[in-house]
């Protein structure tokens, strides 16, 4: 899936997302997460935020970020399986 990453925060949260870098002011989040999902410890995915909100986009700064990479397939699948439209 185009632009599907797997995003490690400095929390060691994991999040599957769609990433957009947006251009802004100094100091305002930098960074869109569109259809986020938290991956858990038994590598199954949730949506991010499910019990607070039904927002599907969230700002994020890139400064909490500690990396960003590509999916394996079994989670991609996963997202894939979720997010059907």
């Amino acid at each position: 899936m185009e632009n599907l990453k797997l995003i490690v925060l400095m929390n060691n949260l994991i999040i599957v997302s769609k990433i957009e870098q947006v251009g802004v002011d100094i100091g305002e989040p930098d960074c869109k997460l569109i259809d986020p999902y938290l991956v858990t410890k038994d590598n199954t995915i949730e949506p991010l935020f499910i019990d607070f909100t039904n927002q599907k986009t969230f700002m994020i700064h890139s400064d909490k970020i500690f990396t960003i990479t590509d999916p394996n397939s079994s989670i991609i699948d996963k997202y894939n399986l979720i997010n059907k439209k």
